[in-house]
């Protein structure tokens, strides 16, 4: 479903864009890989062929969860197969988590960053590599203590070549805080740079936009009931203190990217519930010419029931917008957009 955009304002001389859906497809038979799926990641290698993987397994937490993934040649997506799994020796194996893929501009190499460990508060972080398009993947790594990787979103090369990495840490049920990782030496060393929360806001999975004049402008999930927001002057070395903008949000995971003049946000425009799922049956795709004031120009789902959750946007080398989400964690949709 297209929502009317023609008319609708984003600043003084900017008109709401248009969105022409070209692919709406799920990527794989349910059920006949895994009961259960979430957290889709996408990327485009060298050659223009795109990747999506997630994890999938018996249930979320399990220890069969494993990061599946699959690629889409000649228009047609492969079988998924396990790219990483949470083996650590013949005695101790531990669910996945929350892949992340991700090419640096005019590199052949991808990164699959993950997580593994029996929940958010004690995972850690751990990064596979392939430079052969997805086809096969180096040996796992182990990221250092204290540095988890990109927790749900995609890094982001900075117009001076840095790799930032938006993250965060769930250190109690009750306590989360945003941070981002920062790397100058082709993802070989990181650095952690803290975000000042006040008491009152928890939040997590931040993605990252920059701005022609080198701000940087992190959106987050939170317990709070909206997505938040902080930014940067410095590339990402300080920050402001997060805080709140008016966009709604039901302790959900959104992306964000940004492209030419414009951010784009895929996000659930809704409260949250009584448990952590419900808010989940409405997903759209918002725009903003400034990161503060937001409309909705896309509707990809609009139920009363079901989950459809953590998205995941990108633009690729042609110029279209793909967007992918889970789908009541029986499978992975993607959307191939045309915004004109």
């Amino acid at each position: 479903m297209i929502l009317p955009t023609f008319g609708q304002t984003l600043s003084q001389d900017t008109i709401a864009p248009s969105v022409l859906k070209l692919k709406d497809e799920f990527l794989f038979e349910e059920k006949r890989f895994f009961d259960q799926c979430h957290a889709s990641t996408l990327e485009e290698t060298k050659e223009g062929i795109l990747l999506s993987s997630w994890f999938g397994g018996s249930h979320e937490g399990n220890k069969d969860v494993a990061i599946y993934g699959t690629r889409q040649v000649n228009g047609k997506w492969e079988d998924p197969t396990v790219w990483a799994d949470g083996k650590v020796n013949d005695t101790s194996h531990y669910p996945c988590w929350n892949p992340v893929l991700f090419r640096a501009k005019n590199e052949q190499k991808i990164y699959l960053y993950y997580k593994v460990g029996p929940n958010p508060r004690e995972w850690w972080g751990m990064v596979k590599t392939s430079d052969d398009g997805g086809n096969t993947w180096s040996v796992p790594r182990r990221l250092p203590d204290g540095i988890l990787g990109p927790i749900k979103n995609r890094p982001l090369q900075l117009t001076s070549g840095a790799i930032i990495s938006p993250s965060s840490t769930e250190l109690s049920e009750e306590r989360w805080l945003s941070h981002v990782e920062i790397s100058s030496d082709q993802q070989k060393t990181w650095k952690l740079y803290p975000i000042d929360h006040p008491s009152d806001l928890n939040t997590i999975q931040p993605s990252v936009v920059e701005y022609e004049d080198g701000k940087l402008q992190v959106f987050c999930r939170s317990k709070e009931g909206v997505v938040t927001t902080a930014t940067s002057r410095d590339q990402g070395r300080t920050w402001s203190t997060m805080q709140r903008t008016n966009l709604v949000n039901p302790n959900s995971g959104t992306d964000v990217i940004r492209v030419k003049d414009l951010l784009f946000i895929v996000y659930n425009p809704d409260i949250p519930g009584k448990d952590w799922w419900e808010g989940r049956t409405k997903l759209r795709l918002a725009c903003s010419k400034n990161g503060q004031s937001w409309h909705d120009i896309f509707t990809f789902e609009d139920e009363e029931k079901g989950e459809f959750s953590y998205p995941t946007i990108m633009q690729t080398s042609d110029g279209l917008i793909h967007v992918s989400y889970t789908h009541n964690r029986k499978n992975i949709r993607h959307f191939a957009l045309e915004i004109q």
